[in-house]
């Protein structure tokens, strides 16, 4: 029998070549790099080396040399590639993998998330994600802001249950460059010689309604816009106020809250839901897990300015 039939067919039968260890070889084979093989395989790199290393031990042939500080397939490895690769073609086989679908507020996105997905998408290369509108029926995991603190979302499929994660107060803000703390904005009257800006997808927000208010009521000097992220880059740098979450001050330091313009409270709440259907999956408690760490590990900013 020629060497590399043995672990393919051991493989099959139960044998200690495992498919995991031929599944770190083919992928660090296509990679040309151990630690972008672990992250789509959903492996540490340690982990990823010790099943190679016991892969050529029971072969008794070197897979992979160093050339040149890259990561390339000895004559032995570049046979048992194709073996392998012959093997899955025989087999129609190929990773089905399922598609992670989140729904996120694009603020929440931003503010939160982005530090997260990055991290997520670096460790999880083989995952296939979609981050989707809260409007989608088919979420796995959606984080949500809703239309007041005590009410959680409504969403395109039933679930059981959802987990409040923090409330936000909502406050007008200003950068600080544009007005000294001495002569802010205390009241809406103040508000008539400056721009004010309205992120397009706060309007229907019945929480924010006295701001909603305090804009319809001017005959010019507001700006509304469908981009969140032009609509932070307009209060940063425009001297422009914009309705902006309490904790806006904390995580830039470069704004100001002007509380006592809006004297009524405006409060929502933040909420994430699992899509029962979804509930059981790896992946989908993972993330899920993800997102509760990081509002844990910035509670400091949810408290009222």
């Amino acid at each position: 029998m020629p060497m590399f039939d043995m672990p393919v067919q051991a493989a099959s039968t139960g044998a200690p070549y495992d498919e995991t260890m031929l599944a770190c070889f083919l992928a660090s084979a296509r990679c040309g790099c151990f630690m972008q093989a672990a992250r789509s395989l959903n492996l540490s790199a340690p982990v990823l080396r010790r099943k190679l290393a016991r892969l050529e031990a029971q072969l008794g042939v070197t897979l992979f040399a160093n050339q040149d500080h890259s990561v390339v397939l000895t004559r032995q490895g570049r046979h048992l590639k194709q073996v392998l690769q012959a093997r899955q073609q025989r087999l129609g086989e190929g990773r089905a993998v399922n598609t992670l679908r989140l729904a996120v507020s694009e603020p929440l996105l931003r503010d939160f998330l982005g530090r997260n997905l990055v991290t997520f998408v670096r460790q999880l290369a083989g995952a296939r994600l979609e981050v989707v509108s809260l409007a989608d029926s088919d979420s796995d995991v959606s984080l949500c802001l809703t239309d007041s603190a005590e009410q959680p979302p409504e969403l395109a499929f039933a679930y059981e249950d959802a987990q409040r994660l923090a409330v936000f107060d909502y406050l007008p803000y200003i950068a600080k460059r544009y007005c000294r703390e001495a002569n802010r904005p205390t009241c809406a009257t103040a508000l008539r010689d400056y721009m004010l800006v309205q992120w397009r997808g706060d309007l229907p927000v019945p929480a924010l309604a006295p701001w909603h208010r305090l804009l319809a009521a001017r005959e010019g000097g507001v700006t509304t816009l469908e981009d969140y992220e032009m609509f932070v880059q307009l209060i940063r740098c425009s001297a422009c106020i914009g309705l902006l979450p309490h904790y806006a001050g904390k995580s830039d330091r470069s704004l100001m809250a002007l509380p006592g313009v809006v004297p009524e409270p405006m409060q929502r709440g933040v909420w994430l839901v699992i899509n029962p259907r979804s509930a059981s999956e790896a992946l989908v408690l993972r993330l899920a897990e993800s997102i509760k760490a990081t509002f844990a590990e910035r509670r400091d900013w949810f408290q009222s300015v």
